[in-house]
């Protein structure tokens, strides 16, 4: 890290922030297997928020690699990467009273502690919510024709089939979207969200 900076306090503290928009910031921590559902709620969450007049912002693991993480690929190094820039800029959005919604495979759980832990350390909610559905259940779904390409050879480490998904331990929240639609997904986790006085 280079010594020749200074990190600069806000002039507006999180509790005035929190006070003033009527809620407190949290990351919505999206994570599972492609084809799962994560963008699929993770747009309704936010929707659904906004529509409530909560300050949501929905961080998308395709979107975010069109511009902010455009120059990482996909192999372990440059995944932990990936995982870790989300970490920090959704911790940023968090640190505004934001309820930041973020979606990304994120497959390893060393990774998903890190950016857990960044939020700790600055007193920020973080809330990982496992979109769970059955392998066989994705790739009959495989919109973009992903699983497709990987059992023919044609991707290269491809998380659940030719590379490892670390499903979380104790996730916050667990949503089986075999079992539960889009509409009873966001509930879950408003529900959650607003037991825990995030909203």
């Amino acid at each position: 890290m280079a010594t020749n900076i200074v990190f600069h306090p806000g002039s507006v503290d999180g509790t005035e922030r929190s006070e003033l928009l009527k809620q407190k910031g949290v990351t919505v921590w999206l994570t599972g297997l492609s084809a799962s559902g994560k963008s699929t709620i993770a747009c309704a969450l936010e929707q659904h928020l906004l529509h409530i007049h909560k300050f949501s912002y929905r961080l998308d693991g395709d979107n975010i690699r069109f511009g902010l993480n455009k120059d990482l690929g996909f192999d372990e190094k440059s995944r932990n990467e990936n995982i870790r820039r989300i970490g920090e800029v959704s911790k940023l959005f968090a640190d505004a009273s934001c309820v930041t919604v973020t979606a990304f495979i994120s497959p390893y759980r060393a990774d998903r502690a890190i950016a857990r832990d960044i939020h700790a350390k600055a007193g920020l909610g973080f809330v990982e919510v496992f979109i769970d559905a059955p392998l066989h259940v994705l790739e009959q779904r495989d919109p973009k024709g992903l699983y497709k390409k990987a059992r023919a050879g044609e991707i290269k480490e491809f998380t659940g089939i030719s590379a490892p998904y670390e499903a979380p331990e104790i996730p916050e929240i667990h949503i089986k979207t075999d079992e539960c639609d889009v509409k009873e997904a966001v509930r879950i986790i408003t529900d959650y969200l607003a037991q825990h006085s995030y909203i």
